[in-house]
Parts: C-alpha cells; structure tokens; sequence
C-alpha cells in the first residue's frame, strides 16, 4: 500500500470512530506501528488529525470542523459514486435546494446536466458547479460568507428561504446516526439546512460510509424525516456502519448504496441481507406546490431566494415512497 492510500485510509478510520489507536491503525493498513506514527504526524501537520498519546483524534473533537481543503480529500471515490446515484433522482424541469458541502458540490457538477432545472442553495461551490450550465437556473440565498465552507449562513440566509416550497432537499453532514439523525459541528450552518429542509417536501442525505454512526454537536434532520439515504458500501470490516444502516432502514429511510459498478437510479440497492421497508409514509406534513420549471434553452441565472419565494415553483415529482 502506498503511503497516501494508507493515509486516506487512516483519515477515513479517525473519521468514522473519532479516535483510533496507532496498534487498530497499523492492524488495518498492514503496517508497522513505526510507519502509522509517522503518517499520522504528517497529516496533523497538514490539520487533518490530532495526535494523542498511542494513536489519533478528530482535529478538535466536537467543537471544530475540518474545512474545504482537509474535506475535499476525504472519501473522493465514495462521494463521486454517491454523486452519481443521486443525480438520477432529479428530473427535467424539478426545483430543489442543495445544502453546503464536498458531495454536495460533486452532486452539483452532474446536475448541469438537467435541462429546465431550477436550484435554490446557500453554497458558493454548488452555484460555481452550475454557472455554466445550459438551462439551469441557480438560486442563491443571502447571508454571511462561511470561508471554511464557501457557504452563505445566518439570518439573511434563513429570512430568504421562508415561504420557499421545492420538490427535494439535498443535504450533507459531519454524521449520521438512526437514533439523531444528521447533524453538523457548526451551529450556523445547522441552522441554515434546517431552513433548507423545511422547503423542502423530500429529504435525500448524501452521507459516505465514515460519518455513519458518527454524532457531532447540532441535529440538523432527525431520521424521522429523512426521506432516502444515499451512501457507499461499507468495508467489510466497518460493522459499526453496516450497522447503522440497517437501523436506519428499520426507520422507514429508503437506503441507496453504491456499490462496484453502480449506476444511478432512483432505485432502492442495500447490501445483500438489507432491505429497506417501503410502505412507510412519507416523513413529516410537507406538501409541495406544482408551477413554472423555468423555460428552456434559459441561461444560467443567480437571483434571490426572497425573489423565487414570491412566485409559484418549478414541477414537483412524484413524492410517494417507491
């Protein structure tokens, strides 16, 4: 194993467990504990863990939050496969909200794809994906600039998303746990989903495999409305996850894993010996209203969500539980 892949290895075991000894590290990247020493003080040095006596912690445990450039090497493959399924739950003329983060971002990058598609977010990097696609028109809301995030949080971005009705939220996390829900570090940015949600009449988490199990200090979404959950498979070894999972779809969230050779779909795909139950109903009293989708051949647009809030929003589709 090289030493960056047992690096992202490391990052992704202290993600998903908060703290992990140098002996369970070198176990699992099949190396000495000589060689995980010296990896884990190269990634302190770069802010993406903290050392401890005989092994290593989240950067800060619950009070910090790793920005964009610690984040966007995290887990890359996994929020690709993510991305990829949960374009395929857009469709052409849908009006949606997608929260701030690096799979969000990557979610945002195929969405330029859908033609007469309207979506309303609070991120600088989700509009940046977006601001040259053909026929889609990009929302932004107001508020104050969280550089470590390139997110838009505060009031002014609460205030201008009242009154605003969508199809889907897309939203991510720093952990996700069936008997919390989502949640985040940072309570600003908490609080900004939280509006997103609410517009919202469907609720899609996009989480990888090491925040499953993993609960940090603000609930964003309780599980009860989470509408579907799209992730990747676990490592065989991650039980904790695995587990997670399976306590989830005991919930009534539909579960959509990326797997080897996935291919997006709205389809339903757990694990072999999961499956998630589908006759529960649609979490939370939301309803949707239908209306414009935007017209097509219309260039990229960044306008309000107060503005977007007064009229009538784009096509709703089907909501019942597949």
């Amino acid at each position: 194993m090289f030493a960056a892949e047992r690096r992202q290895l490391i990052l992704e075991m202290v993600r998903a467990n908060g703290a992990v000894s140098l002996r369970e590290l070198a176990r699992v990247v099949q190396t000495s504990e000589v060689t995980v020493r010296r990896d884990v003080r190269a990634l302190e040095a770069e802010g993406l863990l903290d050392r401890r006596h005989g092994g290593a912690v989240l950067p800060g445990g619950f009070t910090r939050e790793s920005g964009f450039p610690q984040k966007s090497h995290l887990s890359t493959a996994e929020k690709t496969a993510i991305a990829d399924l949960a374009a395929g739950l857009v469709g052409e003329g849908e009006a949606i909200v997608v929260g701030a983060g690096t799979t969000t971002q990557e979610l945002a990058r195929r969405l330029a794809r859908v033609p007469g598609l309207t979506v309303v977010t609070n991120s600088l990097l989700v509009a940046q994906a977006l601001a040259h696609a053909n026929r889609v028109e990009v929302v932004m809301t107001g508020g104050t600039l969280r550089g470590s995030n390139y997110a838009l949080v505060g009031s002014g971005a609460e205030q201008s998303l009242q009154g605003l009705r969508v199809s889907r939220a897309f939203i991510s996390g720093s952990g996700l746990t069936a008997e919390r829900g989502l949640s985040t570090s940072n309570m600003l940015s908490a609080s900004v989903d939280r509006a997103l949600v609410q517009a919202a009449a469907e609720v899609v988490v996009l989480a990888d495999h090491t925040k499953l199990g993993s609960d940090t200090m603000f609930q964003t979404v309780p599980t009860d409305l989470i509408t579907r959950l799209v992730t990747d498979e676990p490592p065989v070894h991650d039980e904790r996850a695995a587990t997670e999972l399976q306590a989830l779809a005991d919930q009534g969230v539909e579960i959509t894993v990326a797997g080897p050779g996935a291919e997006p779909a709205a389809g339903d795909a757990l694990p072999p010996g999961r499956q998630a139950r589908q006759d529960m109903p649609l979490p939370g009293q939301r309803r949707t209203q239908g209306g414009h989708g935007g017209p097509a051949g219309l260039g990229p647009q960044l306008r309000s969500a107060a503005a977007l809030a007064e009229g009538p929003v784009g096509r709703v589709a089907d909501l019942r539980r597949r």
